[in-house]
């Protein structure tokens, strides 16, 4: 049985939980910012690498994000402005994610890890389910370590920034036994 105290709202939310809900929105929008600028850290240190490694460009991002929209580009196809469009979409997104962690007190090096694992996740997941890309397993290793690195730069520095901006003021004190 849920007790409510007796300032609950008309949607049955407590005055607390309400005043919580409203605290996320603000860390959710400075978390997307933080996201943005991760993306362009993550995407200045691709574009260092590339001229070291000479890898090409990905347009798989692009072609994911036009699959999704129900179109259907070739493997040729090399939309730059849809790349644009997804990396800093993506960004700004799963930014808004690290922005509420960092709000309720999920901070640090765990956190910056298991983010880098939602991104990892999130591409992933778009990727293999629109039939654009192909699984890690059976990438070449190489390819494999250098999305992870890019994907490790765009976390940690996301993360970085969400904590500096973003106080953990919604850090909750319940729930510090399993019972």
């Amino acid at each position: 049985m849920t007790v409510r105290n007796s300032q609950e709202g008309s949607q049955g939310m407590s005055a607390d939980e309400a005043s919580r809900a409203r605290a996320l929105l603000p860390a959710a929008g400075r978390g997307a910012a933080a996201g943005l600028l991760g993306v362009a850290v993550m995407t200045a240190a691709e574009r260092l690498e590339q001229a070291v490694t000479r890898r090409p460009h990905s347009y798989i991002p692009a072609r994911t994000l036009l699959t999704l929209l129900g179109r259907h580009p070739s493997d040729a196809d090399r939309p730059t402005g849809w790349n644009w469009a997804m990396h800093y979409g993506t960004g700004a997104v799963l930014g808004a994610l690290r922005g509420v962690w960092a709000a309720v007190g999920l901070r640090g090096p765990q956190a910056h890890v298991a983010h880098t694992i939602v991104r990892l996740s999130t591409d992933q997941t778009l990727e293999n389910t629109t039939g654009v890309g192909a699984p890690p397993m059976v990438w070449p290793r190489n390819e494999h370590v250098v999305d992870i690195l890019h994907k490790a730069i765009y976390s940690v520095t996301t993360g970085l920034i969400a904590e500096r901006w973003i106080p953990p003021s919604l850090q909750s004190r319940r729930g510090l036994t399993s019972h």
